[in-house]
């Protein structure tokens, strides 16, 4: 009924990394916001992806080192295998991050409402509250940021196994015996590096021919080697075809490789095959708002959808799936909508790292790509082995790679699978931001001994 009605300048749904400083940076301008969030404030980052799983990482990486006491001159520790202590860690962090949002939040005047969203029309919200009832809402601007979340793959026999995802495989109270995972991908790949460091043991299998498939073949096979090294079972070319749970708890999954069936015995499976966005209840049709066979929403390089005041940001409108991607999409919205200027997303660098041990720092043109496009590159390697900083912190796995323009000596992109990986891509996108030639980082002075003056000779690879 019209009396039910309330009416706000802008009603943001989904508190993640785009839509929760967007909130804010909305109600400081004057306007009446409100902010509709399903679970928990500050979204899959906070709560399921960065905050958490990185906090495990660094779990993860202290064990590894005291078991490598002995190699720094120390005497062997020894660390009780388990995880409840890296759950509990866990999850004061998230809980941190999560009441340190929500007091911004609401300090910028934000009106949050906890429930589930869905459109009754172009500018018409109904709200599902979460402790009961509803509310009718309408908004002169409405932003989507609904996120995505892990993709469950149709494999015989797994509806009836309890599985893990990325998100519950972090509330385990128990440590896995044999930890398999389904997918080769950037999340795969860290947990099961994790959870190996934490005392399981581990397989992953992967569909294709190589780990991470976006990057070049020997980034992943220098990937492969580091996980052999630690322990992990790697299987390419290997695909899932049935899963069944035995009566004394086994779980036995049925796979095909090139060389026919086998099964895999394990007392817990992970499914890392990806991510599907949070369109599916949100009824779309009703606001007139288009969505990809997949279910990401359609959005112009503003953020437009086809329908005129009506946003989408961060995962929910597919591409680069990454908290700064998300958090970009943010800057560019508030530069349009409160600053008055004309930001896109098109041609924007995306750099990532994957937080592997070492780390995977990734910007840019991968060699494959720039060859595919007939780029006339010239591309420069070395073993992070090269580095003395490296050598002296006992850290010599993986490579540094770049690949440059041959002609306009500008950097077209870089894979640093070493430790500080992420860091040191952070440098080579500063240049490439600056159109700094390679050249120019290959003469600088960087202090020593750093990890930093191991691009001088990355660079001298191509003298």
């Amino acid at each position: 009924m019209a009396q039910d009605l309330e009416a706000y300048d802008s009603i943001v749904i989904g508190s993640g990394q785009g839509g929760n400083p967007l909130s804010g940076a909305l109600a400081g301008n004057g306007e009446h916001v409100a902010l509709v969030e399903l679970e928990h404030i500050g979204g899959c980052c906070i709560n399921e992806g960065c905050t958490p799983t990185k906090t495990m990482v660094a779990s993860a990486r202290v064990a590894y080192l005291a078991g490598r006491a002995r190699e720094y001159g120390l005497s062997g520790g020894v660390i009780e295998k388990g995880i409840t202590g890296v759950i509990d860690r866990k999850r004061k962090m998230v809980t941190d991050f999560r009441l340190g949002g929500t007091k911004r939040l609401e300090s910028a005047g934000v009106e949050i409402i906890m429930g589930e969203g869905s459109f009754l029309g172009p500018k018409k919200l109904r709200i599902s509250l979460t402790g009961g009832g509803e509310r009718i809402i309408t908004g002169k601007k409405i932003f989507i940021d609904t996120g995505a979340r892990p993709r469950i793959p149709d494999i015989p026999g797994l509806e009836v196994i309890p599985y893990l995802t990325s998100t519950t495989i972090m509330e385990l109270d128990t440590l896995p015996s044999h930890l398999l995972i389904l997918g080769g991908g950037y999340v795969g790949l860290e947990f099961g590096q994790m959870f190996r460091r934490f005392g399981s043991n581990v397989t992953i299998i992967e569909r294709g021919n190589q780990l991470m498939a976006r990057e070049d073949t020997d980034i992943s096979d220098e990937m492969i080697k580091i996980f052999k090294e630690d322990g992990v079972q790697v299987l390419l070319r290997t695909s899932p075809v049935r899963v069944v749970k035995d009566s004394d708890g086994t779980i036995k999954c049925t796979v095909e490789n090139p060389e026919g069936e086998e099964v895999i015995s394990c007392s817990h499976i992970m499914v890392a095959a990806g991510r599907i966005p949070n369109t599916d209840r949100l009824n779309l049709g009703a606001a007139g708002v288009s969505s990809d066979a997949r279910g990401y929403i359609k959005v112009n390089d503003k953020l437009e959808t086809g329908v005129p005041g009506i946003y989408a940001l961060g995962d929910v409108k597919g591409g680069p799936a990454f908290t700064h991607i998300s958090y970009d999409d943010y800057r560019v919205l508030r530069t349009n909508l409160i600053e008055g200027g004309s930001s896109t997303t098109a041609g924007r660098l995306v750099p990532y790292t994957v937080f592997t041990d070492p780390e995977l720092g990734r910007i840019g043109m991968t060699e494959k790509e720039a060859r595919s496009k007939e780029r006339r590159i010239l591309v420069a390697k070395i073993p992070m082995s090269y580095s003395s900083r490296a050598w002296e912190a006992g850290e010599t796995r993986g490579v540094m790679k770049a690949v440059v323009d041959q002609d306009t000596k500008q950097i077209l992109g870089c894979s640093i699978l070493g430790t500080q990986g992420g860091e040191l891509m952070s440098m080579l996108e500063i240049a490439m931001i600056g159109k700094v030639p390679y050249t120019v980082v290959k003469e600088a002075v960087f202090a020593h001994p750093t990890l930093g003056e191991s691009l001088n000779t990355l660079f001298m690879s191509l003298d």
